[in-house]
């Protein structure tokens, strides 16, 4: 075990052939998996804790879990895999894994979960910054705002200015060990007190844009898979 991050999946079945093949690929892609039997249970263990990949093995009661998954506000949203006999998406479902279940398919699935799992970390994931920077706005006025964290999507701030929805903000940052300083333009999407604010970027030139990837794909922290599915 590394000092990465390893995803979590939560397993509902009570079939043993689904269940020990699923659990050994899982295991491969070095996801951590815990085991219910049934959806009632698989609803209190999400109460608890959290997920990042739920497979379920469908049963009468599958779509009750699945509907209580996405109108949750308080658990993190999970890539969802469906083990069926439909022939076609299975609502509220993100990925299809078709009975009977063949090693074959099942690594086909599980392949395409965890890529939307790593798009979505990717995605949502924020990495401390801590540089204060000047930055123009579109009245053209010269802010002092320190960019505390930032991710694939935007970026999070502090100021005492007075920022609004909808601003926009153009400032140079440099990322710690980066090549150099990146050019950003990004839009206020949010406001909170005490002057924090979030950003959604709105451009970044190409060649910075590609040093801003390197920069979040070195401080990724997931697990890397044990073997190839």
């Amino acid at each position: 075990m590394t000092a990465d991050m390893a995803f979590e999946c939560l397993l509902v079945s009570h079939d043993a052939h689904v269940v020990c093949m699923v659990n050994k690929l899982l295991d491969n892609l070095s996801i951590n998996t815990n085991i219910c039997l049934s959806s009632s249970k698989a609803l209190d263990q999400l109460a608890k804790g959290s997920a990042d990949l739920v497979i379920v093995d469908w049963q009468d009661d599958s779509a009750e879990l699945v509907g209580n998954i996405r109108k949750s506000r308080g658990w993190q949203k999970p890539t969802v895999l469906a083990v069926s006999l439909a022939k076609g998406p299975v609502p509220g479902t993100d990925v299809l894994l078709r009975k009977p279940v063949t090693p074959e398919a099942c690594a086909k699935s599980l392949r395409a979960a965890y890529s939307r799992m790593m798009y979505d970390y990717r995605r949502h994931c924020r990495y401390s910054v801590m540089s204060t920077v000047s930055a123009t706005d579109d009245r053209g006025r010269l802010l002092e705002v320190t960019v505390t964290d930032i991710g694939d999507g935007g970026v999070g701030l502090r100021t005492k200015e007075d920022l609004r929805i909808g601003d926009t903000l153009s400032f140079r940052l440099s990322l710690p060990s980066a090549s150099r300083a990146i050019l950003v333009e990004a839009r206020v999407q949010w406001t909170r007190q005490y002057g924090a604010v979030g950003c959604q970027f709105l451009r970044i030139p190409p060649v910075d844009l590609n040093i801003l990837h390197d920069w979040l794909i070195s401080k990724n922290k997931v697990k890397k898979p044990s073997a190839e599915i």
